[in-house]
């Protein structure tokens, strides 16, 4: 078996590129924020939307997911789900 031996730079290299990979699978799939339910246009399958119009209780926001695909368009489902980081 023959052994590889890289140099700093070789090194370096490849330790920029699987940082790289890691980071990019590690970024979150933030969802949009909106005011009001009708400020929601073009709601796609799978889109999750957060509302901030004070229908939850306190602590919480409304969730709204497409999850249905239908002649109309895509029907959503809406939730009260738990805020979480800091009030926009």
């Amino acid at each position: 078996m023959k052994s590889i031996i890289l140099s700093a730079a070789q090194r370096w290299l490849a330790a920029v590129i699987v940082g790289l990979v890691f980071a990019a699978g590690a970024t979150p799939s933030w969802a949009d924020l909106v005011m009001r339910e009708n400020e929601i246009v073009n709601l796609r399958l799978g889109q999750k939307v957060f509302v901030d119009d004070g229908v939850c209780p306190a602590g919480q926001i409304k969730l709204v997911t497409g999850t249905k695909l239908a002649v109309g368009g895509v029907l959503p489902t809406k939730q009260c789900v738990e805020r979480k980081g800091i009030k926009r």
